[in-house]
C-alpha cells in the first residue's frame, strides 16, 4: 500500500479546526467533504463546538475513537505545529495543512514548517502544504474533496498538482465548463514534504491515471533525479503523459555574467531543457495546458505525422493547414481510391483534396461519409474535423457521427466546433464521450501536434553510449595551480590544455609578449594566423578590438600585435595585459557555442547552438542538465532552429555532428569532475565537414571564486 493512499483514498478523515462558522475556511472544507459523499468517515475536531453540521465534534484528535488515515489541519502555525504532534502520537497516516503562515511568510512561520517537516519525517507520515488548497478524489469509490473548493469535479483520467491553491479553483470552475473530468487534483503550497515527484510516482502506478497536468512555480529536486525518474514514467509500454505549465517565464532571472551563456541561461530556459529531457510536454497557457491534456486524455495517438482536415469553410480550413504546419505535421495526400470514394458523396462544388471541404450545407451524412473516407486512407495518421455553425449545420447530429466512427478507430480525431451557443449540444456530446473538441481550429490543430510530439518522445530512437576516455589528473592539476594562486579565470593557454584533456581538437598556439616573438611565433607555426589579446579582465576580446585573423605575413602579425595592445589599453586602461597569443588558423567550418553554466538549484547546464558574435542576438540555442549522454546530446543538437545549416543546405556537405555530440558530452562529464567550474565558452567551436571532426577558437573558463584551495576532482552530482 503507498503512503499516499492515506492522502488520496483515506477511510478516515479528521478535521483538525472545523468550524461552526459559515464561509470560514475550516467550515467550507468539512462541508465539502460532507456533502460530495465521501464514503469513509468523518470526524470534526474543535474543543469548543459540540457539532459542526450535525456532526458530532471532538476536543482532540486523541479522543476520536476510532484509527485516522488522515488529518485535515486548519490552524495557525504554532497551534498546527502541536497538532501534528497529536496526530503523530494517535497514528495517523497523513497529513494536509491548509492553513497559511509559514515558509511563504518567513521568519517564526519558516521556523515552524521545518519543525512540522522533522517531526512527520521521523513519524514516517506524509504530509502536503502547508499553504495549499487541499485534496480532492472524484472517484466514485471515495468521492473526496478534502479543500475549501466547492466544485466536485466529475471523475476523469487525467491528475493535476498544482502549487497555487488559487489557481486551483479557477481551473475547477473552467474545467466544469468544459466537461472535464479529473482522477486525483491536489494543491501542494510550500511543499514541506510531499512535491511533485511525489505525487507523479503516485499517479503513474494508478490506474485511473493516464495524463497529468502540473502548473509549477518551482522545482526543489536536483535535476538529475527528477529527470532520471521522470522519464522512465513517461516512457516504455505503460507511459504516463506530463504536461507542465511553469510561471516565470521572462528573461529576468538571466544573471549579469562573464561568458555568453551565463547571459543566455536564464531560470526559464533550464526549465526547458529540464522538461524535454524529462519528456514533459510544456504548455504556455492554461488553455494550452487543457487543450494538451484534452487530446491526450483521448488515449488515442498519431503514428505519422499526416493529417486530414475536413471542413464545411475554407476561411478556417486555412486557419487549420497553417497551424498543422506550425505544429509540426503536414498535410496527407489521398490516394486516388479515397478521391474517388469522395466524389460519390460530396457535391461537384467541394474540394476532394487535403483539406476537404465539404461546403457550408453539409448535413450530417456528409460528415460522416467523408471522414470514413479519409480515415480508410492509409496515408492519413489523424483527422481534424472542423464544423462552423450555419442555419443548415446538425452540429448534433454531426456529433453522433463523429462520436459512431470515432469508436471504431485507432486513428485519433480532434475536432473544432466554431462557436458557443449554436454548436453547444454537439460539443457536450462529444466531451461526454471522450472525443476532443476545441472553440477553434488553431487549438485543434496545435494539439494535434503536441500528440505528435509525444508519440516521437515514446519512440525516439536510443543508441548505446559513447565510450570517451579523458585525461582528468593533468585536468585537475591545471585547475589546482589556478585556485592555489587565487586566479579564477583562466587564459586561453591552459583553458585550451584543460578541454584537450577532454578529447577536444585544439589549434596550436603561443604567447608572445612583444612583436618580434609574435613574428617568430607565426612564422613556427605557418600562416595565416589568428591574433587575440591575452588578459583576466578582458574576456570577450572581439569587444575590445583585441583580435585580427587571417594574417598571412610578418609585417602583418607585427602591426597587429602593436593595434591589439594599443587597443586593449584603450578599451580597459587598468586591465593587466599578458601579451598576444598567436594561433594557427582553424579551417573552415561552420561556428557553433558550446558552454556550460550553472544554477544553484539544478547545477550545471551544457549549451549548445549556433555560434559567433551574435550569439545573444539570434538566441538559438538549447540548455540541458544531468544526465547527460550520447541520446540526450543527439535530440539536444536536433532541438535548435539552425539545425538544418549542420545537415547541409543547397549542396553544402553536412558537418561533423557525431564530433559535436561527443564534444557536448566531454564537457559536462568536464565540469561534472570539476564541479568548481562556474562558466565556460568555447565560441566559435568550428564544425567541419562529417568525418573531419571540431575546432575550438576561443575559450573562456571562470571558477568558483570561493573555492580557492577547495579543488577537488571526481564525479560530481551538482
Amino acid at each position: 500500500m503507498d503512503k499516499l493512499d492515506a492522502i488520496f483514498a483515506p477511510e478516515t478523515i479528521a478535521v483538525i479546526g472545523a468550524s461552526t462558522q459559515k464561509g470560514k475556511v475550516g467550515h467550507d472544507i468539512f462541508a465539502n467533504i460532507l456533502s460530495n459523499g465521501y464514503k469513509g468517515t468523518l470526524y470534526p475536531v474543535n474543543p469548543k463546538a459540540r457539532s459542526v453540521l450535525s456532526v458530532k465534534c471532538y476536543t482532540s484528535i486523541g479522543n476520536i475513537p476510532d484509527p485516522i488515515d488522515l488529518a485535515m489541519i486548519i490552524l495557525p502555525p504554532k497551534a498546527a505545529l502541536a497538532s501534528v504532534q497529536e496526530c503523530i502520537n494517535k497514528g495517523v497516516k497523513g497529513i494536509v495543512i491548509v492553513s497559511a503562515g509559514f515558509k511563504e511568510v518567513g521568519g517564526e512561520g519558516a521556523d515552524i514548517e521545518k519543525q512540522i517537516k522533522v517531526l512527520c519525517n521521523k513519524a514516517g507520515v506524509r504530509l502536503v502544504g502547508p499553504n495549499c488548497l487541499g485534496v480532492i478524489n472524484p472517484s466514485p469509490k471515495v468521492s473526496l474533496n478534502a479543500s475549501f473548493s466547492a466544485r466536485m469535479p466529475e471523475p476523469g483520467n487525467v491528475s493535476f498538482i498544482s502549487q497555487s491553491g488559487a489557481l486551483c479553483t479557477a481551473v475547477l470552475d473552467y474545467a466544469a465548463d468544459k466537461g472535464f473530468g479529473f482522477s486525483k487534483f491536489i494543491s501542494i503550497g510550500n511543499k514541506a514534504d510531499v512535491d511533485e515527484l511525489d505525487l507523479l510516482r503516485y499517479y503513474h502506478k494508478d490506474p485511473d491515471t493516464d495524463v497529468v497536468m502540473i502548473y509549477m512555480e518551482e522545482l526543489s529536486r536536483s535535476a538529475e533525479e527528477f529527470i532520471t525518474e521522470v522519464r522512465k514514467m513517461t516512457s516504455g509500454t505503460n507511459p504516463t503523459h506530463v504536461i507542465a505549465i511553469k510561471s516565470g517565464s521572462s528573461a529576468a532571472g538571466a544573471r549579469a555574467a562573464a561568458s555568453h551563456t551565463g547571459a543566455l541561461a536564464g531560470a526559464d530556459v533550464i526549465y526547458d531543457g529540464l522538461f524535454t529531457m524529462a519528456g514533459i510536454l510544456r504548455c504556455k497557457t492554461v488553455n494550452q495546458l487543457f487543450d494538451y491534456a484534452q487530446a491526450f486524455a483521448g488515449n488515442k495517438y498519431p503514428t505519422g505525422d499526416h493529417v486530414a482536415i475536413v471542413t464545411n469553410a475554407g476561411g478556417p480550413g486555412i486557419m487549420a493547414t497553417d497551424m498543422s504546419e506550425q505544429s509540426g505535421l503536414q498535410l496527407a495526400q489521398f490516394s486516388e481510391e479515397t478521391i474517388t470514394e469522395l466524389k460519390k458523396y460530396l457535391p461537384s462544388t467541394a474540394n476532394f483534396h487535403n483539406p476537404v471541404d465539404v461546403i457550408g450545407d453539409a448535413a450530417k451524412d456528409r460528415y460522416e461519409n467523408t471522414l470514413a473516407t479519409v480515415l480508410a486512407d492509409r496515408g492519413v495518421d489523424a483527422v481534424l474535423i472542423i464544423l462552423t455553425p450555419q442555419s443548415m449545420t446538425d452540429a448534433i447530429g454531426t456529433a453522433e457521427s463523429i462520436v459512431r466512427i470515432a469508436e471504431n478507430t485507432i486513428k485519433p480525431i480532434l475536432c473544432a466546433f466554431m462557436g458557443i451557443v449554436d454548436v453547444s449540444d454537439g460539443v457536450k456530446l462529444l466531451q461526454k464521450h471522450k472525443v476532443p473538441v476545441y472553440q477553434f481550429p488553431e487549438s485543434a490543430a496545435r494539439s494535434l501536434g503536441a500528440l505528435r510530439e509525444g508519440m516521437k518522445w515514446l519512440f525516439r530512437k536510443i543508441l548505446p553510449p559513447y565510450n570517451l576516455v579523458y585525461d582528468k589528473e593533468k585536468a585537475g592539476r591545471i585547475i589546482e595551480q589556478y585556485l592555489s594562486q587565487g586566479r579564477f579565470v583562466l587564459g586561453e593557454l591552459d583553458g585550451n590544455e584543460i578541454l584537450k584533456c577532454y578529447g577536444f581538437n585544439i589549434l596550436p598556439m603561443e604567447l608572445a609578449k612583444t612583436a618580434d616573438e609574435a613574428r617568430q611565433m607565426a612564422e613556427k607555426l605557418g600562416y595565416p594566423v589568428v591574433m587575440k589579446i591575452v588578459s583576466p579582465q578582458i574576456l570577450h576580446k572581439s569587444d575590445a578590438g583585441g583580435v585580427k585573423v587571417r594574417l598571412e605575413n610578418g609585417k602583418a602579425v607585427e602591426t597587429a600585435f602593436e593595434q591589439i595592445m594599443e587597443n586593449a589599453k584603450k578599451y580597459d586602461p587598468d586591465a593587466y595585459l599578458e601579451g598576444v597569443l598567436v594561433q594557427q588558423m582553424a579551417p573552415a567550418g561552420k561556428e557553433v557555442i558550446l558552454g556550460v553554466t550553472w544554477d544553484p538549484v539544478f547545477g550545471h547546464a551544457v549549451m549548445f547552438g549556433l555560434g559567433g558574435i551574435f550569439v545573444e542576438v539570434y538566441k538559438d540555442v538549447a540548455f540541458r542538465l544531468s544526465p547527460m549522454g550520447r541520446n540526450v546530446a543527439r535530440r539536444m543538437v536536433k532541438s535548435i532552429r539552425g539545425y538544418p545549416i549542420l545537415k547541409g543546405l543547397r549542396g553544402e556537405a553536412p558537418s561533423d555532428i557525431e564530433e559535436i555530440e561527443k564534444n557536448i558530452v566531454s564537457l559536462k562529464a568536464l565540469v561534472d569532475d570539476y564541479p568548481v567550474i562556474r562558466e565556460l565558452d568555447i565560441n566559435p567551436l568550428f564544425v567541419h565537414e562529417a568525418g573531419k571532426k571540431t575546432t575550438v577558437a576561443d575559450i573562456i573558463i571562470r571558477l568558483d571564486d570561493s573555492a580557492q584551495n577547495q579543488c577537488n576532482g571526481g564525479s560530481s552530482n551538482a
